[in-house]
């Protein structure tokens, strides 16, 4: 699949021929789920936030198997995670965009990335006290 994902001029002619035309390619669909892949790769490596949100959700996903938490629960757990760890590779997608729009340090580039940082900062809020109230009443029972 590596090969035929754009690698060859007429495919990708071809695929962009297709684009906005509302017909099925499963070679675009590889390449969009390769593409979306290697940005989740690329920001497990270089993003230090989303490296500290995947180690949280790691941990909180571990003690949960641990403290063998119910189906609702995990589902609370499951969208707490993945929430934050959506809204930061968003925050990054932001962040860069608004660097190739201007090297200027602008006001409102710079309330872009403040606004972005701070959905972030809300969800993972909101995503420590669903832990907490999940968790903690199983882990005071521990002790």
């Amino acid at each position: 699949m590596k090969k035929r994902c754009f690698q060859d001029k007429m495919i990708f002619l071809k695929v962009m021929a297709l684009k906005g035309k509302g017909r099925f390619s499963i070679i675009r669909i590889a390449c969009a789920f390769k593409y979306a892949i290697q940005g989740i790769f690329y920001a497990t490596k270089v993003e230090k936030n989303f490296q500290i949100h995947i180690t949280c959700g790691v941990v909180v996903g571990v003690l949960s198997f641990l403290l063998k938490i119910n189906k609702t629960e995990w589902l609370f757990i499951i969208i707490s995670i993945f929430g934050v760890l959506a809204l930061e590779l968003v925050n990054s997608a932001l962040e860069r965009t608004v660097d190739i729009a201007t090297k200027e340090i602008k006001p409102l580039a710079k309330q872009a990335k403040d606004l972005a940082a701070a959905a972030v900062l809300v969800y993972a809020i909101m995503s420590v006290i669903i832990g907490i109230l999940i968790l903690g009443p199983k882990l005071i029972m521990l002790f």
